[in-house]
């Protein structure tokens, strides 16, 4: 038996702060996980630059309920899922994913949570747990699944290196420099051949 884990943002659909930071004309929104490793840091960054200027989960909720899948996304899932098993593997939070999950089919996702105030502003995150992408491909293996993982950010390194097998999937040039030994597929044709030769590769 197999599992395919799949990274959402930047592999399935858009980045989510990408979307807002352009909608908002807030720059400092657009750095994501492809630039910053460490991922509390960078949400507690985040929920500063909402507090100062005023915006609430609902604000981000209007944009994430007009972003698509990548182009050629939805086709490739149903391809892979037809295949084998997939989940999604995500730091972002169910406040977040329920819209991009229809828009996929509604593919199983483990991902994580926040906290909000009365005025539906940001406090805080709630992570499902630590590292718990590579958490994750340890529990799928300690129950006898072969595992492939890919993503494109820093927090998908982990998942990538414990699981069976495993790609980066249109990863900026600084995690190419720094993983050099990770493969690498640009598109949904060639990422799709390197699930099917893992699932036949029994």
């Amino acid at each position: 038996m197999e599992i395919v884990c799949l990274d959402l943002e930047g592999t399935l659909v858009p980045e989510i702060w990408i979307a807002f930071s352009e909608k908002t004309g807030i720059p400092e929104l657009r750095i994501t996980t492809r630039e910053e490793p460490d991922y509390d840091k960078l949400m507690h960054y985040r929920m500063d630059i909402l507090r100062e200027h005023g915006y609430t989960l609902s604000d981000i909720q209007e944009v994430i309920a007009t972003i698509e899948p990548l182009d050629g996304a939805r086709e490739f899932l149903d391809k892979v899922r037809r295949l084998t098993q997939v989940v999604i593997l995500s730091d972002t939070f169910t406040e977040f994913a329920k819209p991009l999950m229809e828009k996929l089919g509604w593919p199983m996702i483990l991902c994580n949570s926040l906290t909000v105030d009365e005025n539906n502003m940001l406090t805080g995150i709630v992570m499902r747990q630590p590292d718990g992408k590579r958490k994750a491909i340890e529990a799928f293996r300690a129950i006898n699944y072969r595992t492939f993982a890919a993503g494109d950010s820093y927090n998908d390194l982990t998942m990538i290196r414990t699981a069976d097998s495993g790609c980066l999937f249109r990863a900026p040039s600084n995690i190419l420099r720094e993983e050099p030994d990770l493969e690498l597929c640009t598109t949904y044709d060639e990422f799709y051949e390197q699930i099917r030769r893992f699932v036949q590769c029994q």
